[in-house]
C-alpha cells in the first residue's frame, strides 16, 4: 500500500503522487522567510541535485511542492492553511525533516496508504527506553472524530508505522533501532508535536458508518 497527494497544477494537468511512508532520507532548515501568509523553507540535503522544481516531495509528511533548487539546497512553500494543521510552524533553522520522494510506478509498496496530507498534530506524551527499542505514547484531539484502530496503521511526521494501545484522543508506536535512527525520531523530545495522518481505509469507513457532521 502507499501514499496518494493529488495536485492539480492547471486547468490542463493533473498528477498523482503516492507515497509509502518509508523514509529516505533528512533534509535540514537552513532558512525561513514569511511573504504574507506563506512561509518559504529553504532546505539543505543530499538529495537536492537529484529534485526538479515542481517535484512532490513529503516533508515530515507533509506534501509540499519544490519550487526552486540548487546543488546543495531547495526551496518549499506552504500555504497558510498547511502551517495552521501541522507542525510546520515550530520548524527552525537547523531542524531536521524526514523526506519521502514519491513513488516510482513501478516501485514496492513497503509502508501503506499515505497521502501526504496531514489530518492533525499530536503531542509526544512519554519515550520509554525498551533497551533496544523505543515506545512512543502519542495523544491527539480526540474531537476532530480521528481514530486509531489496535495494530492499525498510522503516519508520524511522514513514517509509516503500527498503532498499539490504542485509545480515544491515545495510541502508542514500537520504533526499533533502524527507524529511530534514520528519522527524525532519535530528535523527538516528551511534549514535542508531531504530524499525524491516519489510515485513510479507516477514515472512509468512519465516514461511511457515521455520514457527515
Amino acid at each position: 500500500m502507499g501514499n496518494f497527494c493529488l495536485i492539480i497544477e492547471s486547468q490542463t494537468r493533473s498528477t498523482i503522487e503516492m507515497f509509502t511512508g518509508i523514509i529516505e532520507s533528512f533534509a535540514s532548515v537552513k532558512e525561513i522567510i514569511r511573504e504574507g501568509t506563506n512561509v518559504h523553507f529553504e532546505l539543505s540535503s543530499k538529495l537536492a541535485p537529484e529534485l526538479k522544481i515542481d517535484q512532490s516531495l513529503a516533508h515530515d509528511g507533509v506534501c509540499l511542492t519544490v519550487v526552486s533548487t540548487s546543488p546543495d539546497s531547495y526551496r518549499v512553500t506552504a500555504i497558510d492553511e498547511t502551517i495552521k494543521k501541522t507542525n510546520l510552524s515550530q520548524w527552525n533553522i537547523g531542524k531536521k525533516v524526514n523526506l519521502e520522494r514519491c513513488m516510482s510506478a513501478n516501485g514496492r509498496f513497503d509502508g501503506h496508504i499515505v497521502q501526504g496530507h496531514v489530518d492533525q498534530v499530536g503531542k509526544v506524551k512519554r519515550i520509554s527506553d525498551q533497551q533496544g527499542s523505543w515506545i512512543f505514547d502519542i495523544e491527539f484531539d480526540q474531537n476532530s472524530g480521528n481514530i486509531t484502530v489496535e495494530k492499525g496503521s498510522i503516519t508520524i511526521n511522514g513514517t509509516s508505522l503500527t498503532c498499539f494501545n490504542s485509545i480515544p484522543g491515545g495510541f502508542s508506536v514500537a520504533i526499533i533501532p533502524y527507524t529511530y535512527e534514520h528519522t527524525n525520531f532519535h530528535q523527538l523530545q516528551e511534549g514535542d508535536w508531531v504530524n499525524l495522518e491516519f489510515d485513510i481505509v479507516g477514515k472512509y469507513i468512519q465516514r461511511i458508518t457515521k455520514g457527515y457532521s
